[in-house]
C-alpha cells in the first residue's frame, strides 16, 4: 500500500462526507487517490477511489433512499470503511482489503433493481477511474488489468470523453519552426 496516511485520511473524511450529504468532496476524495494508483500501479489506492467514487455516485441518486434496504446498506457500507480504517491503523493489510472486499458483500445482500442498479454504479465507477488511470498515461492494457475491466470497456469511455484525442506530440510544421526560430533569433 501507497501513501498509507492518505487513504486513512481519505476514510475518514469519507465518512463525514456521507453523513453531512457532501458528494462533492466524496469524488474529490476519490480523485485524490487515483494520482499515487497510477505512479505505483496500487491496488489499494484503486480500491478506495472505486468504493469513494461510487458511494458518491450512489447518494447522488435521491431515488435509491425509496428503497427499504437504503439504510441498512448504507450502515453497511460505513461499518466496511470503519473495520478497514481499523485494520490499516494496525497495519493489517489483509484485513484491510477483506474490508474493502465486503462492500461488493452488502451489495450482494441487496435484491431485485436497488443491487442492480448499484451493481451498474461500481461498475461504471471501475471504468471512470480506469480513464482517469489511463489520462495518466498508464497503458490501456494494464489499466484495464488492474480494474478488472475489458480494454473495450476502457476504449469506448475514453473515446466518449475525448481522453483518447489528446494528442501531446503535435508540432508546428516545418515553416512555422523555422519563422518561430528565426524571430526569436532575431530578438
Amino acid at each position: 500500500m501507497q501513501e498509507k496516511e492518505n487513504v486513512i485520511d481519505i476514510l475518514e473524511r469519507t465518512k463525514g462526507a456521507v453523513k453531512e450529504g457532501d458528494i462533492l468532496l466524496l469524488k474529490d476524495l476519490s480523485n485524490r487517490t487515483v494520482h499515487t494508483a497510477s505512479i505505483y500501479a496500487d491496488p489499494d489506492n484503486i480500491a478506495v477511489a472505486v468504493a469513494v467514487y461510487s458511494l458518491g455516485k450512489i447518494l447522488e441518486r435521491e431515488k435509491y433512499k425509496e428503497y427499504g434496504q437504503w439504510n441498512s446498506f448504507i450502515k453497511g457500507y460505513l461499518a466496511c470503511l470503519d473495520k478497514a480504517l481499523i485494520a490499516l491503523r494496525g497495519d493489517d493489510l489483509e484485513s484491510f482489503r477483506q474490508e474493502i472486499e465486503h462492500i461488493n458483500g452488502e451489495i450482494s445482500r441487496l435484491s431485485g433493481n436497488f443491487r442492480v442498479n448499484i451493481q451498474q454504479v461500481f461498475r461504471k465507477a471501475m471504468i471512470n477511474k480506469a480513464s482517469r488511470i489511463y489520462e495518466h498515461g498508464i497503458s490501456m492494457q494494464k489499466t484495464a488489468k488492474l480494474l478488472g475491466i475489458s480494454i473495450w470497456e476502457l476504449a469506448e469511455y475514453s473515446g466518449q470523453t475525448g481522453i483518447s484525442n489528446v494528442n501531446l506530440s503535435i508540432t508546428l510544421d516545418v515553416k512555422e519552426r523555422i519563422k518561430n526560430a528565426m524571430e526569436f533569433l532575431t530578438r
